[in-house]
């Protein structure tokens, strides 16, 4: 898979992991295993970027004695979810074209 587009992809599905709530990085990673693995390095890289760009803010909360990071969606990572759902409409249009090729030869 081409790796801007897997970048992509899996930026929306860390956003989408903490939409409905805060959340930390173990959590995050859990939450998202039955769909897709994720190591911790990746998935910091990706809350990185992420704040970088707006798209999520952190906190840090006292949690059983040491510090935790929770992230938390910002309007402009609600926002970026929306415009992939519709991107996705475009790329499932697209695969259906080349299925459909394949299928007729």
């Amino acid at each position: 898979m081409d790796i801007q587009l897997k970048r992509g992809l899996l930026d929306v599905c860390v956003l989408a992991a903490i939409k409905d709530e805060d959340s930390y990085g173990y959590r995050i990673i859990k939450d998202m295993k039955p769909y897709i693995s994720l190591s911790e390095s990746t998935l910091y890289t990706i809350l990185k970027r992420l704040e970088t760009a707006g798209m999520l803010t952190v906190r840090s909360a006292e949690h059983d004695g040491r510090l935790r990071k929770y992230y938390h969606i910002t309007d402009l990572g609600l926002r970026r979810i929306e415009e992939f759902k519709e991107d996705w409409k475009e790329i499932l249009s697209i695969y259906r074209f080349v299925v459909k090729e394949e299928e007729n030869e």
